[in-house]
């Protein structure tokens, strides 16, 4: 079955709602003020089994010029539009609104209804028709079927539903294979059900019982049920006009504009660079001027700032912008959008998101040379860009909150980009030139260690790390396997534990270097268990403190010596006589004050020497006593 989604477009009052019932039975007008006034409002929906095997689902959209903003809810969705023009009033005001709305917004082809045909005759529908070709001379609408029918006397219906079939062939399938988004139009309660949200399934597909998150809020929350085209299903998929019944969540809760996506996938985000088109019935747009910016279902007081050296954007000309939003929005590299005026309010343009990374440019860089690749077709491309600009690369997720390209797109266009790609614990993605530059940059850190600390046998990892990876502002962190992969990848140096050296570098003692490191060694080996304080050892050592620190460090990574607290220090000798003193008393429970008896040592060592003991699994704690394992 072929799911189509049709929208209407066109000025008040030229019939679009009577049309969409004359087609499919079904009044899409369901507020009581619509009854009352005999205009539509807010979004209506219907669908129609058009054939077998194709079934169109309708979004009827208010024609008034105080209600466009609703009317942008529903039609960024559609797969085509049914563009209604009344024949006894030709194009008005709102048709030409309606019609840049939906040039903007990129959509693809149409149908063109001449509506109450049966109001006039022959030669005023013939000029009707010459000016709506004129208005789409060069657009998507050129050459669409335009069929002049009466939804009183049913006069072209039947043309007009053939006209549906043939635009509905050359439909593109949505991408069912891609991320979850449901940018939502409708929230209500169910009697027995809860809370329920409606919305055109844009990507990806939703089924019962699976988790889902709504965005920009984050609550993660349960599907308890999916309806499609009013049916109940056990899953909708993308194009779909689809209704989830959700869990845990009230309706007061949620809004229009909302996004119903994959938990923990993307972020929401208040900034954003695009290309920006103004339309030439628009007044010139300054530099960081106000504006009503709508995208899916989403309403967003924004403003406008334009990257490049003009200040000002001319009716009819493009720009590369950032749009600075009041409220974060979910948004993806790719979506449409329409700005209107703050004052008065109508359409002044639209444009595409290419880039939500909030990039910081620089007076020297060319915003318009980055958004260039941003904007192109090469997925490659764009994945290297964002690569190249993080400074220690990128994992999978990044890369698909970025782009919102599947993990599958993302790994296809890595193999053709200059990335160099670690697959293991999980796949990062950093540029070559990038991984070179930081293999040379830990060799350097590891030499100058060495210059600086020439008695120690290397620089401990966490300390590398710090150094070569320092945190940024607004940078994705580098991962611990990152350095491990350098490593790997670097023969000049070698990794021994949680100390990293260079291959060629050796630790040589001087003489004076010699007698200390044996006079530190004795002084905690005769001391015993009555340990002498580490600043005093050092202080006798026979150099001066900076070198006595670093013999200390030797005889300690070593494990000639054994740190137990941040002041205490024992020779092992003394540790493992220790140990073969507690042998004897194996599975003995014995307190403090026993302890002290066996060892002759004082509550000042007693303590630190049996948590230590502890830490170690040769003693367990159990109230005031211990028992030795």
């Amino acid at each position: 079955m072929q799911y189509v989604l049709v929208g209407t477009a066109g000025h008040i009052d030229h019939g679009k709602t009577a049309l969409v019932k004359a087609l499919t039975g079904i009044d899409t007008d369901r507020l009581e003020e619509e009854k009352r006034r005999g205009i539509t409002i807010d979004l209506g929906f219907a669908h129609l089994q058009l054939t077998p095997t194709l079934r169109l689902g309708f979004v009827d959209v208010p024609g008034h010029e105080r209600f466009v903003k609703n009317m942008l809810a529903g039609i960024g969705g559609i797969d085509l539009v049914l563009f209604v023009i009344a024949a006894d009033e030709s194009v008005k005001p709102q048709t030409r609104e309606h019609f840049d709305i939906c040039r903007l917004l990129g959509i693809p082809q149409g149908v063109v209804a001449l509506t109450k045909a049966d109001l006039v005759d022959s030669e005023i529908r013939d000029l009707v028709r010459l000016e709506f070709e004129e208005l789409a001379a060069g657009t998507f609408l050129e050459g669409a079927p335009i069929v002049p029918v009466s939804s009183v006397t049913g006069e072209g219906l039947p043309a007009l539903r053939e006209a549906l079939t043939g635009a509905a062939a050359n439909v593109k399938s949505r991408n069912a294979a891609g991320h979850l988004r449901l940018p939502i139009d409708r929230v209500f309660s169910v009697k027995g059900f809860g809370t329920v949200v409606t919305g055109t399934l844009a990507s990806g597909s939703v089924a019962r019982e699976q988790e889902v998150q709504i965005y920009p809020s984050m609550r993660r929350l349960r599907v308890r049920g999916v309806q499609v085209h009013a049916s109940a299903a056990d899953h909708a998929v993308a194009g779909q006009r689809t209704a989830v019944n959700l869990s845990d969540i009230e309706p007061a809760e949620l809004k229009r504009g909302d996004v119903l996506s994959e938990p923990g996938l993307f972020d929401v985000t208040r900034h954003f660079d695009c290309r920006l088109d103004l339309l030439p019935s628009a007044k010139p747009l300054k530099n960081r001027a106000p504006v009503h910016f709508h995208s899916g279902t989403a309403e967003i007081e924004a403003e406008v700032r334009l990257l490049g050296a003009e200040k000002v954007l001319q009716p009819g000309a493009a720009a590369y912008a950032r749009i600075v939003l009041r409220d974060p929005a979910l948004l993806l590299p790719g979506d449409r959008f329409i700005i209107r005026m703050f004052s008065p309010v109508v359409t002044i343009g639209g444009g595409v998101v290419l880039d939500i990374g909030e990039h910081r440019y620089t007076k020297s860089e060319d915003a318009a040379t980055r958004l260039r690749i941003l904007e192109g077709s090469d997925p490659a491309a764009r994945i290297a860009l964002l690569v190249r600009e993080a400074p220690f690369g990128l994992d999978m997720t990044g890369l698909i909150a970025r782009t919102g390209l599947t993990q599958r797109e993302i790994a296809s266009a890595a193999t053709t980009a200059e990335l160099a790609v670690i697959t293991q614990p999980a796949p990062w993605h950093i540029g070559r030139t990038r991984f070179q530059e930081l293999q040379k940059q830990l060799i350097h850190t590891v030499e100058e260690f060495h210059r600086a600390q020439p008695l120690l046998a290397g620089i401990a990892r966490q300390d590398l790390r710090a150094r070569v990876f320092p945190s940024q502002r607004g940078a994705t962190a580098a991962p611990a396997f990152l350095l491990d992969s350098l490593l790997t990848a670097t023969a000049q140096l070698v990794a021994e534990g949680e100390f990293i050296r260079a291959r060629t570098h050796k630790v040589v003692l001087k003489n004076d270097e010699q007698q200390a490191r044996a006079a530190i060694e004795q002084a905690f080996e005769q001391a015993g268990l009555a340990t002498p304080a580490v600043a005093e050892v050092l202080a006798r050592s026979g150099v001066e403190p900076a070198r006595a620190r670093s013999l200390l460090q030797m005889l300690l990574r070593e494990r000639s010596l054994v740190r137990i607290s941040e002041d205490l220090v024992f020779h092992r000798a003394a540790l493992e006589g220790l140990r073969q003193l507690l042998a004897a008393h194996k599975a003995t429970r014995f307190t403090v004050a026993t302890f002290k008896d066996w060892t002759g040592i004082t509550r000042k060592y007693a303590i630190p020497l049996l948590e230590y003991l502890d830490r170690e699994r040769v003693t367990r704690r159990e109230g005031d006593e211990r028992l030795v394992l």
